[in-house]
Parts: C-alpha cells; sequence; structure tokens
C-alpha cells in the first residue's frame, strides 16, 4: 500500500475474488469501508513509477456523459496498467468484449474495454506501468474504452486524470460513502501557489542585471532530470558544435520539465521536430525536442517534474531520444552539464552567475 493512501477505509485490494467478482464489472468493493465510511488518496505525492496512463501515445476523449475515456491508437499498440494492484476481471464479454479490470491498491478499480488480447489472467498482481491487454477496437477502429471505478460506481476520469495531458492530477481526493451512494472529491493544489509557478511570468532582472542561483539549496520539487534512466548518446560542443546534450532511453518516455516555468514554444520546428521551450524564472530557458509528441501548450504553465512530452525522432533525428538544451537570458546556448549531472541525475553542486546581457559562471557552493 502506498504511504500517500490515508488509513481512513480500508483500501487493500484483495487477492482472491467471489465468481461473482470474476464476472460482474460494477460490483461493491468488499470491506472497502469495513473500518469508516472515508478514505482518501494524495496522488500529488505518488511516486512517478506508480502511475501510468493506459495508452500514452493515443488521443483521449471523454465520452459516455463523462463515465468512460476512449483512447484511440495504432493497432498493436499495449495497453498498460494505470496503478498497481490485482486483476479482478479478464474475460470476453458481451458489451465491452475482452477487458480486464484490476482492483488497485488505493482503493479504485480501472477498466480496459475493447481489448485484441488479454494478457493477464485473474488473481495476477500488476504494476503501474505493466502492460496487461493488446488494443483492439469496434467496427474497425482501433481504441481502448477505460473507466474509473470506485465501489462498483463509475467515476469521472477527469476528477483523477487530465485526459488531454495524460497526467494525474496533483491532488488529494477524498472517497466518502453516504448510504447508498459513494461521494467522490477533491482538495486540489494550487499550482499557481506550488514550485514557483506563481512567479513564472516574473522578471528576474528586474531588480539587478546579475541573478545568482545556489542549485544546492533547491529543494525536491523545485527541479526535475528531464529523461530519468537516460544515457548520453551526444554530449554538448565538440567537433559538431553540439547546441546541447542528446539523452536516449526507450521511445515515448515521459520527459519532465526541469524547473517551474512558461511553455513559450510547443510545435513543430525546424530540425528540431516537436519541440518546446521553457522560460523559467530563475533566469534559465531550457529547450526539449523531437518528440513524438507534446503535452503542453505556449502559454502554459509547468511545474518542475511535469511531464511535458514524449520522447521520439521527430525532425532531424536517427533514433528515438531527447535533445536538451539550456539557454542564457539572450538566447545564448550553455552547457547543460553546468546544471545538471548526467551521470548522477542531479543538479550539480553549484553557484551559478546567470547575466541579463547573456553568459553564465558556476563556482562550486
Amino acid at each position: 500500500m502506498t504511504a500517500c493512501l490515508a488509513a481512513c477505509g480500508n483500501a487493500v485490494a484483495q487477492q482472491e475474488f467471489s465468481a461473482l467478482e470474476q464476472q460482474q464489472i460494477s460490483i461493491e468493493t468488499k470491506d472497502l469501508f469495513e473500518r469508516s465510511n472515508m478514505f482518501s488518496v494524495d496522488f500529488d505525492c505518488l511516486p512517478d513509477e506508480e502511475y501510468s496512463f493506459p495508452l500514452p501515445v493515443g488521443k483521449a476523449t471523454v465520452v459516455n456523459n463523462g463515465n468512460d475515456v476512449e483512447i484511440v491508437t495504432t493497432k498493436g499498440d499495449a495497453v498498460k496498467a494505470m496503478f498497481g494492484g490485482v486483476v479482478r476481471i479478464s474475460r470476453n464479454h458481451p458489451q465491452f468484449g475482452h477487458v480486464i479490470v484490476i482492483r488497485h491498491d488505493n482503493g479504485f478499480e480501472t477498466v480496459y474495454g475493447h481489448n485484441a488480447q488479454n494478457l493477464v489472467k485473474v488473481g495476477d498482481k500488476v504494476k503501474a506501468g505493466q502492460t496487461i491487454a493488446i488494443v483492439g477496437g469496434k467496427d474497425d477502429r482501433v481504441f481502448c474504452l477505460f473507466s474509473i471505478m470506485v465501489d462498483g460506481r463509475r467515476v469521472n476520469p477527469e476528477i483523477l486524470v487530465d485526459v488531454r495531458s495524460h497526467n494525474l492530477r496533483a491532488q488529494r481526493v477524498i472517497v466518502e460513502k453516504k448510504g447508498f451512494s459513494v461521494d467522490v472529491r477533491t482538495e486540489r493544489k494550487n499550482l499557481a501557489d506550488d514550485n514557483g509557478v506563481k512567479n513564472a511570468d516574473a522578471n528576474p532582472f528586474e531588480k539587478s542585471d546579475v541573478v545568482r542561483l545556489d542549485l544546492s539549496t533547491l529543494k525536491a520539487g523545485e527541479w526535475a532530470y528531464p529523461l530519468p534512466g537516460c544515457k548520453v548518446i551526444s554530449p554538448y560542443g565538440g567537433r559538431r558544435r553540439h547546441s546541447g546534450v542528446d539523452l536516449k532511453t526507450k521511445p515515448n518516455d515521459n520527459i519532465r520539465a526541469a524547473f517551474a516555468g512558461v511553455v513559450t514554444r510547443s510545435g513543430p520546428y525546424s530540425g528540431y521536430g516537436n519541440c518546446i521551450v521553457i522560460r523559467h524564472p530563475n533566469g534559465l530557458t531550457t529547450l526539449y525536442s523531437h518528440q513524438s509528441k507534446n503535452l503542453v501548450k505556449a502559454g502554459q504553465k509547468v511545474k518542475a517534474g511535469q511531464i511535458i512530452g514524449l520522447t521520439g525522432r521527430t525532425g532531424r533525428a536517427t533514433t528515438e531520444h531527447l535533445h536538451f538544451e539550456v539557454h542564457c537570458p539572450n538566447g545564448q546556448r550553455i552547457n547543460p552539464n553546468i546544471v545538471f549531472n548526467h551521470d548522477t541525475k542531479r543538479l550539480q553542486n553549484a553557484i551559478l552567475t546567470i547575466r541579463k546581457g547573456g553568459g553564465i559562471t558556476s563556482r562550486r557552493s
């Protein structure tokens, strides 16, 4: 059970299911409210590896009066488990075709319908992001019909997930049993006050032509390495005069904003392919390119660590990777290694002096 789950109820995935639980999609969760009529889940503190959108590169649309999400993708795509849990149903259903229902450790259940092939069976324990099925569809359309339930009741998926960006919403979700009904409400953090996003439009040089940034003082949540788990396949500079650093993991991997800021560009840009540029209130600007898909728009405020795109090979690229750049206020490119240690995937232990007219110096803090 994740530490983000408030123990107000018995929201633990069961290991064994009755015959009825293995057949009926909408069914109350036994003992969910045994200890209390309420439980809560803080999704804001959920580690990244404990959440996955079911089809990360699919186009998602809320359908059926807010009860389901239809995720359109390409034939053969893999359907992923949203959270960790136990498979309650894996069968052919007259309405939903090959369908899977997973009961999660956080008390919710998710439904994945119209699969071409189910790859898990009842009782299997699954992790978030694990492939559970091959996408199918209906009437020559390739899609997954996805739903979220609690205690057998469908929950509007947009309460938990930003369907457009595929991101899990940073919030606390409270589930309360009221007689024969279940109420789901949220306590959402104001992102305008979170991690410096409030000041994302601020001019860092308003009071001085020099900004000093002590990287060693930044706390968790105030920065993020843009592609965790990567390896450097092309460093900054060299004979190629490479303007950034190329980082590689796997196709369609999550790319994260290095710091809070405002997106100033999001779209195709010459040889960069799908490109994102973010201006940060610390005086720096970062660039991310070759994405298979951008998940943010120009003018949008983002927080540090927010997923902004998926790795790809759009533009001039021979393999799926992230091209990452760091710019000074005048647009001058600098070595990203001044900011990040690519071996440890952490900030450098340094104080940066950033000048309004361009240029940056670094000394150990």
